[in-house]
């Protein structure tokens, strides 16, 4: 099906299973342990051994020497893969460094051996056996350093390096009132739960991968790119993901590592990697320097914007394209913005939820709102006398939905923004300096074809079949929804199998693109099904009403299971998108809003409130949606308060590479989060009207916080994240 005119009236608008608040279909296996994760398939292939990761030693070098000998005398040691006896390898077109090292070192932790034997221990204890000897090379670990020899990266994901609009050196110059600020945004790990883990096992020339993974398609075509083997030879299975958050976008070494290793030791082969090993590893959010200019006449009206990013990765790689919100989210006649890519030795940059806004709104924002108080306005009318209808650099080219203003007076109002004292540090409640702060939440919604195959039995269920994963965002029941919605049954009547590569190509979960997309590759493939029910019933498509099991058309009806009969009905479509994208921007919006009490004495920071007010296009499940929601807001927190990969900008390495050193918000750090989803359906999205969420929530939730702090305590913090020594010394006296 292709999308390339607005959708009108469909069965999905009938809202009796869209909509509603369905419980997530996977959570009893969930909450009983039963939901098969990657390391803990024991059913799914016979006498499986287990692997072991070695990683380099040192950030960028040579290995002089290895020596497996003792290693390879260990007790229960089956195989030991490296670089010398993988065979031939190629590299996924998705990754930047090669997933096994050797002799070349291109960053700390660098996969350059897997130790393979009958435990777990054997192989651990074996690994540490490994005796390597390198040549160490002088590398590049400090973005600040490494700023002023940044290049300028080629267009990618986030569009062109550089934009101008106007003239915006002339305009910032001549404006009346002006901010010329610096901000920084720290390297971040995932952190998911979940470790990076496969189990990969041969059968002849095929090999099957179990694994966790949110492309199933990219990671099958990366696989057998890198081991130089036919794709249809690859089979990755990954119905269950704890947690991803981007960091499973890409092959990871544990893929690679497990096929290898099953190869070498003839049977199947396990490996998981460990948390040093995920922070050093695999991916993460590359830290930023952000330079952030706004120029504005005396009444508040933005006449020139300008944002420059530098962020830094291995060679091949790309920015944190930190600028992209500057280009959509105010106007501004004169405009510019800038990406720089510094080469850093450090493990390999890349997306992290909500890449580019996330890291670019925690400065924006705070920018935003150190205007504001230059030119003596609320925040949040600062923010609404600048909104904009139209694309800034594209004026031609409208919004399909743009609600930000209402965003901003919906959560000002239900938030009590009235009684903020505007002059920082004037609210107290016991030992704590009290303060509220504002943010914009921006996010574009990204459109990819994906597409679904579904069956129609005897017994009038209904199978869906898509590559699509769930990663803990409620695939399985919105896909579930959907279904149910077009064919008129139950919830309880569609089965939903996810996260195999022989299901049709979805668009997988990333980018905040899976819930719209996925479920419109869905819809696509039920409009099949039911011309299929309709032909074999001898109704007519365009008049048949799908509901309660039955197909009526006229005064004529049957049951879906009488349209089935004993051999079934199958069907298989995808929706791909038309010119739309271009003729309209399509973005998703919102406001956040916090509060935040900071302790006079220790500068410790409490969040005490979180309300987020989002327009996002139609809300398929408010329940799976606000889960998304609260999680991103977390996140956020995590953001502004306590998340940083410490570098050793010596040896060049992630210090914090553990979940006991590298914090995130825990239960006890997250009061009650409110979320409020404007009635909204955009018929330019797709046919399901709908747009994500998952990613919409972090944006700006960062930049809230440290406007909160800054208004309890006037401290303004432009280096994130905002920890207690940033504080200390510069608290207020409580009087």
């Amino acid at each position: 099906m292709r999308f390339d005119t607005p959708a009108t009236t469909n069965p999905i608008d009938q809202l009796k299973v869209i909509g509603q608040p369905v419980n997530r279909i996977d959570g009893p296996l969930k909450t009983a342990g039963m939901a098969p994760y990657a390391y803990e398939r024991h059913d799914v292939a016979p006498n499986q051994a287990y692997g072991y990761v070695v990683g380099a030693a040192i950030a960028k070098g040579r290995i002089a020497s290895i020596d497996l000998a003792k290693a390879k005398a260990s007790p229960g040691v089956l195989a030991i893969v490296t670089a010398e006896n993988a065979g031939k390898l190629g590299k996924g077109s998705r990754n930047t460094a090669t997933l096994l090292g050797g002799p070349v070192i291109e960053h700390y932790h660098q996969a350059i051996a897997l130790v393979v034997a009958e435990t777990f221990e054997q192989a651990r204890a074996a690994a540490n056996l490994v005796e390597v000897n390198y040549t160490r090379a002088d590398g590049a670990f400090d973005l600040a350093s490494a700023r002023n020899s940044a290049g300028t990266p080629k267009p990618g994901f986030g569009g062109p390096a550089d934009t101008a609009v106007g003239d915006f050196a002339g305009a910032f110059a001549a404006a009346p009132v002006q901010l010329d600020a610096t901000y920084t945004t720290p390297d971040q790990s995932h952190a998911m739960m979940e470790p990076h883990a496969s189990i990969a096992a041969w059968e002849g020339d095929k090999l099957t991968v179990w694994t966790s993974n949110q492309m199933i398609a990219w990671a099958a075509g990366d696989l057998a790119e890198t081991l130089g083997i036919a794709k249809d030879k690859v089979r990755v299975i990954s119905p269950f993901i704890g947690g991803g958050f981007g960091g499973k976008l890409f092959l990871r070494s544990d893929v690679l590592l497990a096929a290898l290793g099953a190869r070498a030791a003839g049977r199947p082969v396990k490996v998981a990697l460990t948390r040093p090993l995920m922070a050093n590893n695999t991916t993460h959010r590359p830290a930023t320097i952000q330079r952030i200019r706004i120029g504005a006449t005396r009444e508040g009206k933005i006449t020139a914007i300008g944002h420059e990013s530098w962020s830094g990765d291995l060679p091949g790689g790309g920015p944190e394209t930190a600028v992209s919100q500057t280009r959509l989210l105010y106007a501004g006649a004169n405009r510019m913005t800038s990406m720089r890519l510094a080469v850093l030795d450090l493990a390999e940059g890349n997306a992290m939820r909500a890449p580019g806004e996330a890291s670019g709104m925690m400065a924006l924002e705070i920018a935003v709102d150190e205007m504001a108080e230059k030119l003596g306005l609320d925040p949040v009318e600062f923010r609404i006398l600048n909104d904009t209808q139209v694309d800034p650099e594209h004026p031609e080219r409208s919004f399909s939905r743009r609600r930000l203003v209402e965003c901003l007076r919906t959560g000002a109002e239900r938030f009590g923004w009235s009684r903020r004292q505007a002059q920082p540090g004037r609210t107290r409640d016991g030992r704590f300096f009290v303060g509220m702060g504002v943010a914009a939440a921006f996010r574009n919604n990204l459109l990819t074809k994906s597409a679904a195959r579904v069956r129609l039995d005897g017994s009038g269920t209904v199978t869906v079949e898509t590559d699509m994963t769930d990663i803990g965002t409620g695939s399985y029941t919105i896909i579930a929804q959907t279904a149910a919605e077009m064919m008129g049954i139950p919830v309880e009547k569609v089965t939903v199998r996810l996260g195999d590569s022989t299901f049709p190509v979805s668009c997988g979960s990333g980018g905040q693109w899976g819930g719209n997309n996925s479920t419109a590759g869905v819809y696509a493939a039920c409009v099949k099904l039911r011309e299929a029910v309709a032909q074999r019933l001898g109704f007519n498509s365009a008049e048949a009403v799908f509901a309660d099991g039955q197909v009526r058309s006229g005064n004529r009806s049957a049951s879906l299971a009488q349209a089935a009969g004993a051999e079934g009905l199958v069907a298989e479509d995808g929706i791909e998108y038309g010119d739309l994208a271009k003729t309209y921007q399509q973005s998703t919006f919102g406001a956040h809003f916090v509060e935040v009490g900071v302790d006079a004495a220790t500068g410790e920071t409490r969040v005490m409130r979180m309300l987020a007010a989002c327009a996002c296009g139609r809300i398929l499940n408010p329940k799976t949606a606000r889960s998304q929601l609260i999680g991103a807001m977390t996140m956020g927190v995590g953001a502004a308060l306590t998340e940083e990969l410490v570098v050793d900008k010596r040896s060049g390495f992630f210090v914090n590479h553990d979940l006991a050193s590298y914090e995130v918000p825990v239960h006890a750090d997250i009061p009650h989060q409110e979320v409020i989803f404007l009635d909204e359906t955009d018929p330019i999205s797709s046919p399901m009207k709908a747009k994500g969420v998952a990613e919409l929530g972090i944006c700006g939730v960062a930049a809230a916080v440290a406007n909160a702090i800054y208004n309890a305590t006037g401290i303004r913090i432009r280096d994130y994240p905002i920890t207690l020594d940033k504080l200390l010394d510069r608290l207020p006296e409580m009087q």
